[in-house]
């Protein structure tokens, strides 16, 4: 309600309602807790109110909102202004939120002075990242929603960078999805592998704890602060049940010194190289396959980036009998083992290096005789522990092209099957093909969408040569970033076939946005123009770069390699 008086004076009630309940993201995600702490009573000061809550962890936990101007009436769940406003003359009104956990007092700061920190972070980020430029204006939308979307997810750590999974569920260190996310970005901003490689060694287990997941060597799944994990109420303190962080850790220090010759960092790393590596190997189980089984009872009982507990399964649908080799997982060993050789060739240490390099091989030539499924023309999605297959057709197999460990012939009948369209439904890679005794298109694994991993296949065609498939991936991402909200692709969607005239299915408790889901047209521009690094003779590669057939051009900016940096300008034609 406003009124005015005759000399044109503005007379404005305005009203805020606020409240603070102190919910532990689980307890939103629906997780009933026997009991919780205390509310305290609400503090009202003069020109502000702060909501407090006292957990069951003997953690206090704080909201205050507090305004730049005194209200006229302020109690604990609202407050009034009663405004006179001259016509014509300008009025602004500062509302501050501020949050604290087990702190004395609030770090209150100034509207300008939070904006001009935010811009200069934004500044710097943007001069850490190569720059991508084309002659499609919505592809341009998708590749600048994309950076400002990982802008947004990376915190800064005492280790350096590092980016959160996803808003709302997933806002806290992942490491799988920090790795994934690192590589994509691993060509335009190097900075960020190193962030996440410094993190993830940093927390890399020592001790074992069953209830955790922990063994020495082992690289962080979730990393979790708040009052349910405190409590172990939750086992995401520091979570280590995840079978594929410690390979992918490896594979980014590698492709890290390829990218970079960082040898003094890649240096201070090859300790927990060492431990990865071991960890690795003593997992080797399961007919001599890297594999997982769940100890205890909270953690999940699914470890590969398909976490959910039905994603895995034999070709009627019935559940798997652990331990379980996932076919993705074994393509990481290979490539760490490979890459770990090269680290310790450079760092002196040969023995290590050919130990290494024959059991990636050994790995390889058993892979191939154990996973290949001649009657379905692809990968088993696992082994179990009796050494049978999961004979369905997944998304999976993708992840084996990225790392490069499969015969080139088998390689092209995997390329053409994920790009056929049970596969492919116009938009991305189904994490399950079509006509699978658990395929559901609204699932949350078994049947979606998710960008990455089409991302992760597409990189994995173009390696092989296929590009032409990866090319038709891309475009079916491209498209789909145009049908979603600030082009901004999801976690994931559903695996509906592409219909004329319609977008993609929302899935409803997405991510948005998702780390990895951001990352992944940076890996297509990769894959597509074929970019590799070679440090040692100061030379960018190449490797037949191809544009899509709605893009004439793409510009390259401000890529940093060795100290300096290049633009490249690529035309179709």
């Amino acid at each position: 309600v406003t009124t005015s008086d005759c000399a044109g004076t503005l007379h404005l009630p305005l009203e805020y309602r606020y409240a603070a309940d102190f919910r532990y993201v689980f307890e939103v995600r629906g997780v009933r807790r026997a009991a919780r702490g205390r509310d305290r009573d609400a503090v009202i000061e003069a020109q502000s109110v702060v909501l407090g809550y006292d957990g069951l962890d003997h953690v206090a936990r704080r909201t205050r909102i507090g305004f730049d101007h005194p209200p006229d009436a302020i109690r604990q769940d609202w407050c009034r202004f009663d405004l006179t406003l001259p016509r014509g003359e300008p009025f602004a009104l500062e509302t501050t939120i501020s949050c604290d956990s087990g702190g004395a007092y609030f770090c209150v700061t100034s509207h300008s002075a939070s904006v001009g920190a935010a811009d200069r972070e934004v500044a710097a980020d943007r001069a850490s990242r190569a720059q991508v430029w084309t002659d499609n204006e919505q592809f341009n939308d998708w590749v600048n929603r994309s950076a400002a979307d990982l802008q947004m997810l990376v915190t800064t750590t005492r280790y350096g960078p590092y980016p959160y999974a996803g808003v709302p569920w997933f806002s806290t260190p992942f490491g799988r999805d920090g790795l994934i996310t690192a590589l994509q970005l691993l060509w335009a901003q190097p900075s960020l592998a190193r962030g996440v490689l410094s993190f993830l060694a940093a927390t890399q287990a020592d001790y074992y704890d069953p209830a955790a997941e922990a063994e020495p060597g082992r690289i962080l799944h979730e990393l979790r602060e708040g009052e349910m994990a405190a409590l172990g109420e939750v086992p995401f303190r520091r979570y280590y049940g995840t079978v594929d962080a410690t390979p992918l850790f490896v594979m980014l220090a590698g492709r890290y010194y390829r990218r970079t010759g960082d040898r003094a960092f890649v240096e201070a790393l090859w300790p927990h190289v060492e431990r990865a590596l071991d960890w690795v190997a003593g997992n080797v189980r399961a007919y001599g396959f890297l594999s997982y089984a769940r100890h205890g009872g909270k953690g999940l009982v699914q470890q590969g980036w398909k976490d959910s507990d039905d994603s895995v399964f034999y070709r009627d649908g019935s559940a798997v009998v652990p331990p379980i080799a996932m076919c993705e997982v074994q393509g990481y060993a290979w490539e760490a083992w490979q890459r770990g050789a090269e680290i310790a060739d450079l760092l002196g240490h040969p023995d290590k290096a050919a130990a290494w390099r024959a059991a990636a091989d050994d790995l390889a030539a058993r892979f191939e005789q154990r996973f290949w499924l001649e009657e379905l023309q692809t990968y088993a999605l696992a082994l179990d522990g009796r050494g049978q297959p999961c004979a369905v057709r997944s998304s999976n197999p993708g992840h084996l092209l990225y790392c490069g460990m499969i015969d080139a012939g088998r390689a092209m009948r995997v390329a053409r099957g994920l790009a056929a369209p049970p596969s492919f439904n116009g938009w991305g890679l189904r994490t399950l093909a079509e006509g699978e005794a658990r395929y559901n298109p609204m699932s949350y694994h078994n049947g979606s969408v998710w960008p990455h991993d089409t991302a992760l296949g597409a990189a994995g065609m173009a390696r092989y040569g296929f590009k032409d498939e990866a090319l038709a991936l891309t475009e079916g991402l491209f498209n789909a970033s145009v049908y979603f909200d600030l082009h901004r692709l999801p976690e994931l969607f559903c695996g509906f076939d592409r219909l004329p005239g319609q977008g993609p299915t929302h899935y409803p408790v997405a991510c948005a946005p998702q780390a990895w889901a951001s990352g992944a047209v940076f890996m297509l521009v990769d894959a597509l123009l074929g970019l590799s690094f070679d440090p040692r003779r100061k030379r960018i590669n190449l490797y037949h770069p191809r544009l899509p057939g709605y893009m004439n051009w793409m510009r390259v900016s401000g890529l940093t390699h060795l100290g300096s940096a290049i633009d490249i300008i690529v035309h179709r034609h």
